[in-house]
């Protein structure tokens, strides 16, 4: 899946997770909207989420997360395989066109329809039209910086809405 208009940023690095992503929404050669918040906290605060993707099926499935992880008491390795599963197999969540990054205090997955559910080796991951860019920076950052988790897909970012056209610099950043 290839999605056009958003770049999210998930880093774990001395201790802290952050995950950001950038405003901008854009419509085929349009922009449409510059401050889209696509990057959220459910369960009690003690999840982040970002997603990539059509806005309504994001929502849907951040919905649908947030329900597995209140049957699976906020578990949320058990609560990303059962939404991948759910996602993979029901005939109306197989249409749905997203890629979503959920992160906890200890976990980090990406999480598709294709029924993945990806935990990075290095603890950093980005999706969306510019997730390639900001991962290989923050990559860069973690190893050869001083910098902190927020600094890192701060910095990140930037550089991201610097090189690809679907990203902007109006970047919502949380942080556990």
């Amino acid at each position: 899946m290839n999605f056009h208009g958003t770049t999210i940023l998930a880093v774990r690095h001395k201790g802290r997770v952050a995950v950001a992503g950038d405003g901008q929404v854009t419509m085929n050669n349009i922009v449409v909207k510059h401050t889209a918040k696509k990057v959220r906290r459910i369960y009690n605060d003690t999840i982040i989420v970002g997603f990539a993707g059509a806005t309504a099926d994001a929502m849907n499935l951040s919905e649908r997360l947030e329900g597995k992880l209140e049957r699976y008491n906020g578990n949320l390795t058990r609560s990303a395989v059962e939404l991948a599963k759910d996602w993979r197999t029901d005939r109306y969540l197989r249409r749905l066109e997203a890629l979503m990054i959920a992160v906890d205090s200890t976990r980090m997955f990406l999480v598709s329809g294709n029924g993945d559910v990806i935990e990075p080796d290095e603890g950093v991951i980005g999706i969306g039209s510019g997730g390639v860019g900001a991962q290989a920076a923050a990559s860069a950052l973690m190893k050869h910086s001083g910098l902190g988790a927020r600094e890192i897909v701060e910095e990140s970012m930037k550089i991201a809405s610097s090189l690809c056209v679907y990203t902007n610099d109006k970047i919502t950043i949380e942080e556990l």
